[in-house]
C-alpha cells in the first residue's frame, strides 16, 4: 500500500521526547510505551484514538505513543534492542518479524490467544499460518491485525460497453482482456508490471491459474517450475505486446497508475488494495470496482499470501501484562474492525464488523472463504527478496521479449528458491 510518513525531523524528536520502555506513573498507574512503526497524518490519528479507547476500559494503564516513519523503523527498533530501550508495544509487519525474533526481541504469543476466548479461535487461520511460517520455530509472535490482498481494478464502464461480467475464472479472464484490446483506438485490455515489483505480480497470476497451492514440495523442491506454472506463465507473458502497451516492459506501479487512471488507455490493471483511493480520485466509484484473483480453470481459487500486519509485545517491557493486555484489546473484534476500516485493509479478526467499500468486503469474503488456498510465499527465506528483485526481474523482462523461455527462466528460479530452502533447513532443522 503507499504510504503517507510526517516529517522524519518531527517524529525523530518525538521519540526521544515520549522516551521508550514502562514504569508506573507518579498518578500511580502504569505505563507503558506503544511504537507506530509507520506513522503519519493518516495513521497516527487511528491508533491515538485506539489507545485512547484503550485507556478508557482499562483505567489504572497509560500508554504513551511514539510515531516512527516507516523508512527509519527497522534501523530504530535494532537500535533499542541493542540499547535497552525498546517499547512495550509496537505494530510489527512479517516482514520484519524474523529479524526480531532472531534477536529474541518479542515474546510469543499462543499461549495467550489460547487462554482468551475473544481471541482463541477468531483470527483468520491463513493469516495466523502466515505469521508462523516466517519464524523457524513456528510460533506467533505478533497477533495478527490485519492483511492487504492482491486485485484487479478494472473499468466499470468499458466492462459495460461490451457487455462484460468481472473474470470468475482465469479463461474468462483472457477472453475479457483480449475482447477488451482496441489498440486503434488506444485501448488495451491489460497493463503489466514489466519493471520494478513485477515478480509477485507474475507469481500470483501463475499460481492463481496453474491452482498449485504450496511454493515447496514435501521433499523442499520449488513447484515454481512446475509444468502447470510454466504454461501459466507462457499465457501471461502473451499478453505483453498483445493486449497491453509496449512500453509495460518498464512498468512499475507509479507508471501502472498513470495508464489505468490518467491515461485512461487500460481497462485492468493488477495491484492490491492500495490502490483504492489513486483509482477513486482520478475514475470515481461509476467507472472504476475490483475483482478478485480470478480462479484457476480447475476451481481452486489459489491466492498469494500477503504480509501480515499485528501486535507485538517485547521480552524486554517490564509490565509485560499491561502490554499483552494493549495487545489483545488492539487486534480484538472491535478494534481490530476499526483499524483495519480506517486503514483499508482486511481485519485478521473474522469476526471484526467493518462498513467497507466494495472492494474490501470481497477480498475479506475471499480470504475468510474455507475454500480459498493460501500460498504461502517464502518470506522466510534471507535470499527471497534479493532472489526477486536483483535476480529476476531482468530475467523476467527477457521472457517478455522472447529472449527467454518461460521454462528456462522458472527452472533457475526454482533451483535458486530450492537451494535456499535447503539452507534455510540445514540452518533451522
Amino acid at each position: 500500500m503507499r504510504r503517507r510518513v510526517v516529517p522524519a525531523a518531527f517524529l525523530a524528536v518525538a521519540a526521544v521526547v515520549a522516551g521508550c520502555g514502562s514504569d508506573a506513573g507518579s498518578d500511580g498507574k502504569t505505563e507503558i510505551t506503544f511504537w507506530d512503526t509507520n506513522a503519519g497524518p493518516s495513521r497516527t490519528p487511528i491508533w491515538q484514538h485506539a489507545i485512547a479507547e484503550f485507556e478508557k476500559a482499562n483505567p489504572t494503564i497509560k500508554v504513551k505513543y511514539v510515531g516512527v516513519p516507516i523508512a527509519q523503523a527497522p534501523q530504530k527498533i535494532d537500535t533499542a534492542i541493542a540499547g535497552g530501550g525498546v517499547p512495550d508495544v509496537a505494530d510489527i509487519s512479517t516482514s520484519g518479524l524474523g529479524n526480531l525474533v532472531a534477536q529474541k526481541a518479542l515474546e510469543p504469543v499462543d499461549e495467550r490467544i489460547a487462554a482468551n476466548p475473544a481471541l482463541n479461535g477468531k483470527f483468520n487461520e491463513s493469516l495466523l499460518t502466515t505469521v508462523k511460517n516466517v519464524v523457524p520455530d513456528g510460533k506467533a509472535y505478533i497477533f495478527p491485525l490485519s492483511t492487504n490482498a492482491g486485485a484487479f481494478w478494472y473499468r466499470k464502464d468499458w466492462f459495460k460497453e461490451a457487455g462484460l461480467e468481472p473474470p470468475k475464472t482465469w479463461s474468462e479472464f483472457f477472453t475479457a482482456v483480449d475482447k477488451l484490446t482496441k489498440p486503434q483506438e488506444n485501448r488495451f485490455g491489460f497493463t503489466i508490471r514489466g519493471g520494478a515489483g513485477s515478480i509477485a505480480q507474475m507469481l500470483e497470476v501463475v499460481y492463481g491459474q496453474s491452482g498449485i497451492t504450496e511454493f515447496f514440495d514435501a521433499s523442499g523442491k520449488a513447484t515454481i517450475n512446475d509444468p502447470r506454472n510454466v504454461t501459466a506463465l507462457e499465457k501471461y507473458a502473451g499478453l505483453y505486446k498483445k493486449n497491453t502497451p509496449e512500453a509495460d516492459l518498464q512498468n512499475d506501479y507509479v507508471k501502472m497508475v498513470a495508464q489505468f487512471d490518467t491515461a485512461g488507455s487500460i481497462a485492468v490493471m493488477q495491484h492490491n488494495l492500495g490502490s483504492y483511493q489513486d483509482h477513486m480520485k482520478a475514475l470515481g466509484p461509476d467507472k472504476v470496482a475490483s475483482f478478485s484473483v480470478p480462479k484457476s480453470d480447475s476451481g481452486t481459487q489459489a491466492v498469494l499470501s500477503n504480509p501480515v500486519g499485528g501486535v507485538g509485545v517485547f521480552s524486554a517491557g517490564e509490565n509485560k501484562d499491561a502490554a499483552f493486555k494493549l495487545a489483545e484489546f488492539l487486534t480484538s473484534k472491535d478494534m481490530g474492525g476499526y483499524i483495519a476500516e480506517k486503514t483499508g485493509v482486511i481485519p485478521a479478526n473474522t469476526e471484526a464488523q467493518v462498513n467497507q467499500a466494495p472492494h474490501i468486503v470481497e477480498a475479506q469474503r475471499v480470504m475468510n472463504d474455507p475454500a480459498t488456498k493460501v500460498v504461502q510465499m517464502p518470506y522466510h527465506l534471507p535470499e527471497f527478496n534479493d532472489i526477486t528483485k536483483t535476480w529476476a526481474e531482468p530475467l523476467f523482462q527477457k521472457v517478455l521479449l522472447g529472449q527467454l523461455s518461460a521454462k528456462d527462466f522458472l527452472d533457475q528460479f526454482a533451483a535458486k528458491l530450492t537451494e535456499a530452502q535447503a539452507g534455510y533447513k540445514e540452518r533451522h532443522g
